[in-house]
């Protein structure tokens, strides 16, 4: 999970908040409060659903089949454009060593070249992906954290320059690099995401993802700290790769800095690997259930990849990483914010899901106090993602409106397909017990995605078990 949390994005971090100051890092705090609200969010809402889902099966169980539908699209998109965003930081840092001159297109070639590699170890098979992301995880703490530990040691005060730059009210600052912040914790459910992939994932999800984004903030705070602190507020604005300058400033010559520029191209290809699993795991999911096109459930070979979701995905964000670097200046930062919405939607909705179940079940497993605490935690979690938008900026959330929108027709298209009109008991309660499992290329079946704690057995198509549901469910009601 760390492996996808932690990438390149946050080596380019410091350079992006530089411009509204110090005054970023008490956002930085703020989101790092909202993130953990989140993460233990996720980590209560992924006890109650099995299967490798994450916020798209939160929100279908709670809301049903659109707004399920809606989230898997939506974080369909913010795996895609975040990867986008992780290759041109990633370029940031291969540039101190090729095309230091930084010619766009040369610029473009090494941002596909950084969004390919991940793409064809992913279609080898989930295997060699794990084994590819605990050796990039292990190697790209090391730059992180010595500057979060030993960096602080070297500290000017004279470096951070004015406390809020941005020319902005200190409310106003805070909420707009908040936004920015915010994209560094993109992936703190990934565990629950790939859940269906995890041993004892009731256990070890929700651990996963706390501890995770606990280890993630620790690392984040500090290490942006040094960062400010030893490069000047200058200097910072205009640096493609923050943490080699940090570098090189404490132990002067370029060694520290190439040595750091390593370990981030290291972190932005593990980082890349992992996200390029989870862009064809939501959609596969969705697929499974009819709310994605088909294409997506198919699984290739002995390894049951899912070849489309994965391609697909890379393609896009080969097409949106072409066209940032051809149309926008500061393109890591307007692909970061396009993500962040996209990413927090989901988690406004599955924030929802979980207060929803809270206040109409939860008195009935939880003690007072427990319930109190969860839903004090889901409430802030739905606080924090709604503030989250607002300080996207208008122009992000008219983007990101508009592609959430593009889905639409999508959708429109599936039901047609299927011959449906609104939403059917047996849909907005579970999959469609008659739809068989994909299979791989191999004959092998694909692996289960549960839907919930009501869905009826796979290959159990008769019409008094299904009674039997529907009497359950009103009984539990």
């Amino acid at each position: 999970m760390i492996g996808s949390i932690i990438g390149t994005g946050v080596f380019a971090l410091p350079s992006a908040l530089a411009p509204y100051g110090p005054i970023s890092l008490v956002a930085f705090v703020a989101v790092t409060l909202g993130a953990l609200a989140l993460a233990v969010t996720f980590g209560s809402l992924s006890k109650r659903a099995s299967g490798s889902r994450g916020p798209y099966v939160y929100a279908r169980e709670a809301f049903g089949e659109f707004a399920g539908f809606l989230n898997a699209w939506s974080y369909w998109i913010t795996a895609w454009a975040g990867n986008a965003a992780i290759v041109v930081a990633w370029v940031g840092y291969v540039e101190v060593f090729v095309n230091t001159g930084h010619r766009t297109g040369t610029s473009v070639l090494i941002a596909l070249i950084g969004l390919w590699i991940p793409a064809a170890i992913n279609l080898t098979g989930a295997k060699n992906t794990g084994a590819f992301q605990v050796v990039t995880t292990v190697l790209k703490f090391i730059p992180l954290v010595f500057m979060a530990s030993i960096g602080l040691l070297f500290i000017d005060p004279d470096n951070f320059g004015t406390f809020n730059a941005s020319g902005q009210s200190a409310l106003g600052a805070i909420s707009a690099a908040a936004a920015i912040a915010l994209f560094s914790y993109l992936g703190l459910e990934a565990a629950s995401v790939v859940s269906g992939r995890v041993r004892e994932p009731g256990r070890n999800v929700p651990r996963a993802t706390v501890y995770g984004t606990l280890a993630c903030a620790v690392i984040y705070i500090l290490g942006t700290l040094a960062v400010f602190g030893t490069v000047s507020h200058g200097e910072l604005g205009a640096s493609t790769a923050p943490f080699t300058d940090a570098a090189n400033n404490i132990f002067g010559g370029t060694w520290a800095g190439d040595a750091v520029a390593v370990a981030a191209i290291i972190s932005g290809i593990g980082a890349l690997n992992g996200w390029t699993m989870i862009c064809a795991e939501m959609p596969y999911a969705a697929a499974r259930d009819g709310l994605f096109p088909g294409a997506f459930a198919k699984l290739r070979g002995a390894a049951g990849v899912p070849v489309f979701g994965i391609v697909a995905s890379t393609v896009l964000a080969s097409l949106i990483t072409v066209f940032s670097y051809t149309r926008f200046e500061d393109v890591f930062t307007k692909i970061v914010l396009l993500s962040v919405l996209t990413a927090v939607i989901p988690y406004l909705f599955s924030a929802a899901a979980q207060l929803y179940w809270l206040l109409v079940r939860g008195r009935e497993s939880l003690s007072k106090r427990r319930l109190a605490r969860d839903v004090t935690v889901s409430a802030l979690a739905m606080a924090f993602s709604y503030w989250s938008i607002q300080g996207s900026g208008y122009q992000t959330v008219y983007y990101g409106l508009f592609v959430l929108l593009l889905g639409l027709p999508v959708y429109v298209w599936l039901k047609r397909a299927r011959g449906e009109f609104g939403e059917t008991a047996e849909a907005s309660a579970s999959v469609d017990p008659s739809a068989p499992a994909p299979e791989t290329e191999s004959g092998g079946r694909a692996p289960e995605t549960v839907a919930g704690p009501h869905r009826a057995p796979r290959g159990d198509h008769s019409a008094p078990v299904m009674e039997l549901n529907r009497i359950n469910r009103r009984h539990h009601d």
